[in-house]
């Protein structure tokens, strides 16, 4: 299994995105605040969405595409649309 996932702290007011193809021990990762350069600034991150992917080639390219946005509203437009993370699986499940 591989998933694109996505954290969010209130605290910080931010998102992470990140890929793994084991995601407890990720989280558990995310959560031992010296493990993360990036997630040790916040101690309150919860899961915001997880995306399953086929393999580890499309889970890289979402997350890819994901990151380039540089947007928060896209994100919360993912939840918000669910229609646009079908529509992502689909655009690169060529890269399979």
């Amino acid at each position: 299994m591989h998933f694109v996932y996505i954290l969010y702290s209130v605290k910080l007011n931010r998102f992470y995105t990140g890929y793994t193809s084991n995601f407890d021990n990720r989280m558990e990762f995310h959560r031992n605040a010296e493990s993360h350069k990036f997630t040790a600034n916040a101690e309150d991150w919860e899961l915001y969405l997880k995306i399953e992917c086929e393999n580890k080639s499309q889970a890289l390219s979402i997350e890819k595409h994901i990151k380039n946005m540089k947007s928060k509203t896209y994100i919360e437009n993912l939840i918000k649309y669910p229609e646009i993370i079908d529509k992502l699986l689909i655009k690169y499940k060529s890269d399979c």
